[in-house]
């Protein structure tokens, strides 16, 4: 037996990185899984890449920014599984680094559009399928910048801390329906955002490790895998007195 042995789970951004790693881990842990992303080759892969294992599992192309997009999301979801008990809101985009005053309206729209209004819609429609079936997890990805600040990211940290405060409230809200919501909080992981912010800072002259494992206690920066692991044991019954809460996972990062 799994740790989620016959539930239904769906994670957003699963066509790469610490999404991918999620929804095969759920797989592996015996969930059936629907993997959802706006890059629908990306997404189709993880599904190959599920099944190759013998796991069960479908993608559906889907903004999380739109309304419509995350409603036909989770009716696809519980037409294909009947329910749905265990969601990652992981979708999420790192936008551009500038200095604050520097920083354009329609850089802080669209992270914010992602991050936090895409957290809140997926939210909302995951929350109307679970309440038909009792009950369920939900685990949104926030970030160490959901906790501390960090220079040049003010509306990726402004998303990160707003995805936390989603979490506390739709939690306590929820608290007595079955419906368990947390929040997870990387250091740096080995992703494709976590490249593309080195390269904006360093401009190519330093990988994303050599620049942010320095910066961790523990030398190194994290794997996928290791957010995976968290994330889908917040999910199963081995937390289930576990709400409300926004655990990081950095190798130390914000102990300093």
């Amino acid at each position: 037996m799994g740790l989620v042995t016959d539930k239904v789970a769906l994670v957003t951004g699963g066509a790469a990185g610490i999404g991918r790693a999620t929804a095969k881990t759920f797989a592996a842990e015996g969930a059936k899984v629907v993997v959802s992303d706006v890059n629908q080759d990306g997404g189709a892969e993880t599904v190959r890449m599920i099944e190759k294992a013998g796991g069960t599992a479908l993608f559906v192309a889907a903004d999380v920014a739109k309304k419509a997009d995350v409603s036909d999301l989770i009716a696809k979801t519980v037409a294909a599984y009947g329910r749905l008990d265990c969601a990652v809101n992981n979708a999420g985009i790192e936008g551009k680094i500038a200095p604050f005053a520097a920083q354009t309206e329609e850089n802080f729209d669209a992270i914010i559009g992602v991050n936090l209004k895409g957290t809140f819609l997926c939210l909302q429609a995951e929350i109307a399928a679970m309440l038909e079936t009792g009950g369920g997890t939900i685990v949104n990805l926030s970030s160490i910048a959901g906790l501390i600040g960090f220079s040049g990211l003010s509306p990726y940290v402004a998303s990160k801390h707003g995805v936390i405060g989603l979490t506390k409230n739709v939690a306590l809200e929820y608290a007595t329906s079955g419906i368990r919501v947390n929040a997870v909080c990387p250091g740096g992981v080995d992703t494709r955002m976590l490249d593309s912010l080195a390269e904006q800072v360093t401009s190519g002259a330093q990988s994303a490790t050599d620049m942010m494992a320095p910066l961790h206690p523990m030398g190194r920066i994290g794997t996928p895998q290791e957010i995976a692991e968290l994330i889908v044991w917040l999910s199963s019954p081995r937390a289930g007195f576990i709400t409300g809460t926004a655990i990081p996972i950095d190798g130390g990062y914000v102990a300093q």
